[in-house]
């Protein structure tokens, strides 16, 4: 049995909860309960850290609602605290905001995606890298992830490796350490989360995208269109409990 710290970064819409229930739903979904126990702690609610992750065999941190460019105390904690556990070995996997958090934590940089939202179902393509990392370990070169996000790493920390991306996010994965990963694609989202999380934002996407031009109310109509399966995606969140820990 592995024992697994997942940190809560943020709450999902209460739309999208009363549907498909909130992040760390999707994670003990996506990953199942057949040989992981789980501690979830809602961080973004001031939920205090252990002294240390050394009790966990691997510490992962969910999405959230909220951005890394407006720091609050508890970001600077939980950070710190996945750097700490990185540094004592224990594996380390932060999805979407946990990405971008241990980026900003190991002195790389985040800003607002100029190329803008990327929301749906997208394509990502493996690096050379990425296809000989264990985190991708059976997926092809390209595969469909769900994704939804404003924010992307714009400069690596020192010594990080990219191993994927696309046209809108160079930095769609990240090996910051030889046992600590991010995405930025979202391995744990189900089809009806994504649609879920867009209808949501319904208002918000259609006026960002008027603002880039397109006709009122063509935009989401043509993302909820665009959903569809990811069945190798899971695999990441797999690969991670499998091949990072003993």
């Amino acid at each position: 049995m592995k024992n697994v710290l997942l940190l809560k970064a943020g709450d999902a819409a209460e739309s999208v909860r009363l549907s498909v229930g909130d992040y760390d739903r999707w994670f003990l979904q996506t990953i199942g309960l057949s040989g992981q126990r789980f501690d979830i702690l809602p961080v973004h609610q001031g939920a205090p850290l252990p002294k240390d992750a050394r009790g966990y065999d691997a510490v992962m941190m969910t999405g959230s609602p909220l951005s890394v460019t407006q720091r609050e105390p508890w970001m600077e904690r939980a950070g710190a605290f996945m750097v700490e556990a990185g540094e004592q070995g224990i594996p380390v996997l932060g999805v979407c905001f946990g990405q971008q958090l241990l980026a900003e934590q190991y002195g790389g940089k985040v800003s607002r995606n100029p190329q803008g939202r990327e929301t749906g179902t997208v394509e990502v393509t493996l690096s050379d890298e990425g296809r000989a990392d264990p985190l991708f370990a059976g997926l092809p070169e390209r595969f469909a992830v769900q994704a939804t996000h404003e924010d992307i790493v714009t400069r690596l920390p020192e010594g990080a490796t990219v191993l994927a991306g696309n046209a809108n996010t160079a930095h769609q994965a990240i090996a910051f350490r030889p046992n600590v990963r991010g995405v930025q694609f979202h391995p744990e989202m189900p089809t009806d989360a994504m649609r879920a999380v867009i209808l949501a934002r319904e208002e918000k996407l259609d006026a960002l995208a008027q603002e880039r031009g397109a006709a009122p109310g063509e935009f989401v109509p043509r993302l909820l269109s665009g959903i569809a399966p990811t069945p190798l995606a899971h695999r990441v969140l797999l690969n991670f409990l499998q091949h990072f820990t003993d």
